[in-house]
């Protein structure tokens, strides 16, 4: 089936989250070259393992970042390597990499050297900084570039410190951010029949994703602070967001004005029909309620009857209910919920993959995005380490076996 990049080739040598890039155009149906030093790529010592077991060829965070991917060995770092990674380099369309700035032109592997090879090469490079500006050449763990993108300000509880967030996710948007990128050169290329350099920051990247906060100094002068996950900000009250229920949590937020007062209202008749509902709950002017005026006492006569609803009901009995109402509450669903999902299965969001090597099928998240005429799919697993060196290499670079043979002893691949 034609897929929106049939017949493109991509080399992948980015490393850890920003894998994903590669991966992203692989679902897209390019077909990806994954990059390895001999002996494999460090991502393949992140855990989790499958089934706990921690081996290279086990990592399910090698197997998130890596399928619809094939693999070689090759070391660029040795002459023979890189005269290998010219010749690839001729019957590639994109290079995607996530070395520090100079690295690849001190290779004699940069953009100004590998478009004189092939001038419609496109070569995607993913950093902490971007290619340019003072910070060019630091270096950045996912933490470090939370906390730079601004996105650790606004993260956490008012009362305590600037936090991460759980899950290693910075490099992971830098890479998202990239694949967007190479995408549209691509589509560039298709009028102008050249390539061109695509610098990624992912610093931008995180910076971007927040990019409504940034008018709250540049328009108003005040910088956003945190609401925390549990309480939120009302002048110098707070009034929660999160709800503690049965099994879990639900979201909910008591709102002013116009919204407010019919979402208020609508709840005030829930209580009141499950007999939670107080005497200010039943003659309270919803039509005026300004929470920047609520007293102490006030907002605790708000929050009790609401807290002894939702700790009556599971996550599933006050979300169908609140559809019901037509009240904007929804469960906080926990990563178990979300591979149950019915609306997920629905629209068969999860693919199983066979692995041999495993002797067992893999299920993996699918593509977020359907399209009717070029689908974007899962065809196969992450690659074994060197996987497909005799295919790319002998099948198709035309190297002799024994000329394999001989540079696998050289250390080439």
């Amino acid at each position: 089936m034609e897929t929106l990049l049939t017949g493109v080739r991509v080399l992948d040598l980015c490393g850890l989250g920003t894998a994903i890039c590669g991966k992203i155009l692989g679902d897209m149906g390019a077909d990806v070259i994954k990059v390895e030093k001999p002996g494999g790529d460090t991502a393949r010592n992140v855990g989790p393992f499958y089934r706990g077991i921690p081996k290279r060829e086990k990592s399910l965070f090698w197997f998130a970042f890596n399928n619809n991917k094939r693999g070689i060995t090759l070391d660029i770092d040795t002459v023979e390597g890189q005269q290998i990674f010219k010749k690839l380099v001729e019957k590639a369309d994109i290079v995607v990499e996530s070395f520090h700035p100079g690295y690849m032109e001190g290779l004699g592997l940069g953009y100004e050297a590998l478009k004189t090879i092939n001038p419609k090469i496109i070569m995607t490079s993913i950093t902490p900084f971007g290619q340019t500006g003072p910070y060019k050449d630091y270096k950045a763990t996912d933490i470090v570039a939370w906390a730079m993108g601004g996105i650790m300000s606004v993260t956490g509880d008012p009362e305590r410190p600037p936090v991460e967030v759980s899950l290693p996710q910075a490099y992971i948007a830098g890479g998202t951010y990239a694949a967007e990128g190479t995408m549209v050169a691509y589509y560039e290329r298709q009028n102008s029949g050249l390539g061109q350099h695509v610098d990624v920051s992912i610093q931008c990247a995180l910076t971007w994703i927040n990019s409504e906060l940034v008018p709250w100094w540049t328009h108003m002068g005040l910088n956003p602070t945190r609401s925390g996950g549990t309480p939120a900000r009302r002048g110098t009250l707070q009034l929660p967001i999160l709800w503690k229920c049965k099994d879990g949590y639900v979201n909910y937020l008591v709102l002013g004005g116009m919204p407010g007062a019919e979402r208020n209202k609508a709840m005030a008749k829930w209580l009141e029909k499950e007999e939670f509902a107080t005497e200010y709950y039943r003659t309270r002017d919803w039509d005026n309620f300004d929470w920047r005026q609520l007293t102490e006492e006030e907002a605790e006569q708000i929050v009790v009857p609401l807290r002894n609803l939702f700790l009556a009901h599971t996550m599933k009995e006050l979300f169908a209910e609140a559809i019901k109402r037509i009240i904007t509450l929804f469960p906080v669903t926990t990563i178990k919920d979300i591979v149950e999902s019915p609306q997920l299965e629905a629209r068969n969001f999860w693919t199983s993959v066979y692995h041999e090597e495993l002797n067992s099928a893999v299920d993996y998240p699918g593509v977020p995005t359907i399209m009717s005429q070029t689908p974007l799919t899962i065809r196969c697993k992450a690659p074994l380490i060197g996987e497909h060196n005799r295919e790319i290499y002998v099948d198709e670079l035309g190297f002799a076996l024994e000329e394999l043979i001989s540079l696998h002893g050289m250390g080439a691949i």
